[in-house]
This record gives structure tokens, C-alpha cells and sequence, in this order.
């Protein structure tokens, strides 16, 4: 079975591992198109990585309105798809996308079975031309995936009658993302940390409030760039928390599991707003699969995503979030816990390995 998957996401060479895990799965002729660089808004520019490669192709395409989510396309899209006559085309896109609606048209041309994958998680109207975009989605996939129960709700709010599964978009390697090997000093400064982007909908702001809070022995890591980066510095500076904040620049994806082996805490802060709510929080399991205790905000997807193997506070709550964290600065049996639980649920769900297997299935059950 020949397969062509399209995604920008996979400039980040630790996701490619899932592409070597579909490879590698019986009948697989996979070929993977992802942009040579992605301009993320408001955070920075990212390069393709090769770094999970072997099995399948990857190919580098030239983009259109790069940092543009919902008007990129690739130009010379077509003849890929012309020259690689794939049996199933994943369109890693949301349904209303330019880049959707123009993938989608060739591969139709060229009879593939396509598909489409939707993290959106908040009702809202499309103006025209993404609303037409979506409605040919709808009438043209073979299959539809979502990130969570509530973004396949708005897509069948919205008219789509297909087939769908609820998958996430990317697992974990288990073996990049491993738990430490060094023992851990008793009565050791405790670091908290947060890695990924810096902007406001995100809630670091909430975590430097917090450390003035706690104890004047635990540290916070900051990890990323974005907008809010000058924010955080100047909010650092005037709580006179400067020797107790690291702010450090983004690191390539594959060097994310050194760095939270750092920390003794993963937090991901995230707000809702009128436009955004966390759609799942990949930190989150990777931190998890590393044995590191995480903790997160109420927003949207987070408590699905942590279950058991961390603790939860209220949105925007920066007394609660202090509170939380000053409960697992204190109790080392407590995270030793949540870190285990993590691990365990990790490898029980959202191993990159897991993940192929579901969409290897799905991809041989549109050909019957």
C-alpha cells in the first residue's frame, strides 16, 4: 500500500520516530512531504530535521504564505503526488485549510483515498473561502482524524457524515524519552520547568508569579521563544527573582528529553481564550514518559491527557498553582509516584509505536 502523508509537523525529527514505526508495519510504501521550514507566528522560525528517517521517504517541499496556518500550500504539491500515485493520502491539516482543499484536489485526481486530520476545538463560523474548503473536505475524505472528543463533535456539527477516529496526532518514543538514569541528590534544589512557546495563551507569566510563592530553594526553567519573552524578563527582574529563573532559547526537538531531565516538575499553564483552548499538550506525555511529575491547568484537553499520572489545578489560579507545587516541593515519595504513573500510562497509550499500528489499520481499512 502505498501512502503519502503531508505535514508540516514533521520538520521536528523527534515525531518522524512514528513515520519509522508505520514503515516498518507489513504492506507500507510510505513517502512523508513536509515543508523545509516552518515560520510558527508570534515564536520563530523552525528548520526541517532529519533525525528518524529509515524506512520511507522524506521529502523537503517548498512552501506558499509560510506562517500562514490556514492559507500555506506547497506549489509543487501536484507532482508528488503525480510521481508517487499513493493508494491513501494523509492531508496532516484541518479541514478548512487552503493547503487541505488543494491537496485534497489532486489527490482526488489522482484516486487516492484521502484524509484529514482537525485539532480545532472551538466552535466557530468559517467566513467564505474556508467554509467552501471544508464542505469539499467533508464531501471528498475517505476518513477524518481528530485530537479529541470535542473536535470530532464540531466537525460533525459542521456536516461531516464520514468515517472518523479519534487518534492523536503524535505519540512518544520511549526510548528518546526516557527517565533519568542519575540518582538524584536527597535535599536537592527543586526545578520547575515549562517548554514551549512563549505566548500569553500559554500562562508562563503564572508560574514566575508563583515562584515568589514558594520556598526560596526552588528554581524555575524556562524553556522556548515567543512573543512574551520580554514579558517574562521584565516580570523576573522586578520580583527580584533573577537568580532563581533560567530563560532559556528553544532547542531542536530531539534535545527536549535532556531537557526535562532537568526538572523535578513539568508544568504546562495554559489559558482559554475566546480563540483557543489546549488541544492536547505534547510536553505533557513527553515529560510523562520521561518519569517527570507534571502538573497542568484545567484548560480543555490537559485533564484527559494527565489522568491519573499528575495533578490538576483551576485555570489562571495562581494561589492554587503555587499551592500544588509547594505540595510536590516538599513530598519527594509524591513525585517518585506521579512520575511512575506517567511512565506507565505512556507506554500504555502514546508510544509512537501504539500510534502507527492504529493508523496503519485505519489506512488499510479504506482500501476494502
Amino acid at each position: 500500500m502505498r501512502i503519502l502523508m503531508l505535514s508540516k509537523a514533521l520538520i521536528h525529527g523527534a515525531y518522524q520516530k512514528k513515520c519509522e514505526e508505520l514503515a516498518a508495519l507489513p504492506g507500507m510504501d510510505l513517502t512523508v512531504a513536509a515543508p523545509r521550514s516552518w515560520r510558527e507566528p508570534r515564536v520563530g522560525v523552525a528548520r526541517l530535521e532529519r533525525r528518524f528517517v529509515q524506512g520511507y521517504r522524506l521529502v523537503a517541499l517548498p512552501i506558499a504564505f509560510n506562517g500562514r496556518h490556514h492559507l500555506h500550500f506547497y506549489p509543487t504539491l501536484a507532482r508528488l503526488v503525480r510521481d508517487t500515485r499513493p493508494d491513501v493520502f494523509h492531508i496532516d491539516e484541518e479541514s478548512f485549510n487552503l493547503a487541505t482543499f488543494l491537496a485534497m484536489r489532486v489527490g482526488v485526481r489522482y484516486g487516492a483515498r484521502c484524509c484529514f486530520y482537525n485539532y480545532a476545538n472551538i466552535e466557530r463560523a468559517y467566513p467564505p473561502p474556508f467554509n467552501l474548503f471544508e464542505r469539499y473536505a467533508f464531501r471528498h475524505a475517505a476518513h477524518a482524524f481528530a485530537c479529541s472528543d470535542e473536535a470530532a463533535a464540531i466537525i460533525r456539527r459542521h456536516g461531516y457524515t464520514g468515517a472518523l477516529t479519534i487518534l492523536p496526532q503524535f505519540g512518544v518514543d520511549p526510548e528518546l524519552y526516557a527517565p533519568s538514569t542519575v540518582a538524584q541528590e536527597t535535599n536537592h534544589p527543586i526545578t520547575i520547568g515549562y517548554i514551549g512557546r512563549l505566548v500569553p495563551e500559554k500562562g508562563v507569566l503564572d508560574l514566575v508569579d508563583a515562584l515568589l510563592r514558594l520556598p526560596a530553594s526552588v528554581r524555575l526553567r524556562l524553556v522556548g521563544d515567543g512573543v512574551l519573552r520580554s514579558a517574562i524578563q521584565a516580570r523576573v527582574t522586578a520580583m527580584g527573582l533573577g537568580e532563581r529563573v533560567e530563560l532559556l532559547p528553544a532547542v531542536p526537538s530531539t534535545h527536549v528529553p535532556d531537557e526535562l531531565r532537568r526538572l523535578d516538575v513539568l508544568v504546562l499553564p495554559s489559558h482559554t481564550t475566546p480563540t483557543w483552548k489546549e488541544q492536547f499538550g505534547r510536553i505533557l506525555v513527553e515529560a510523562m514518559s520521561c518519569a517527570v511529575p507534571v502538573v497542568g491547568s484545567s484548560s480543555a484537553a490537559i485533564p484527559g491527557v494527565i489522568g491519573d499520572a499528575g495533578l490538576i489545578y483551576p485555570e489562571g489560579d495562581v494561589a492554587a498553582l503555587a499551592r500544588v507545587l509547594q505540595r510536590l516541593a516538599r513530598d519527594a515519595e509524591l513525585r517518585a509516584e506521579l512520575g511512575r504513573r506517567g511512565r506507565v500510562r505512556v507506554l500504555a497509550q502514546f508510544t509512537q509505536a501504539a500510534l502507527a499500528r492504529r493508523y496503519h489499520d485505519v489506512y488499510f481499512s479504506l482500501l476494502k
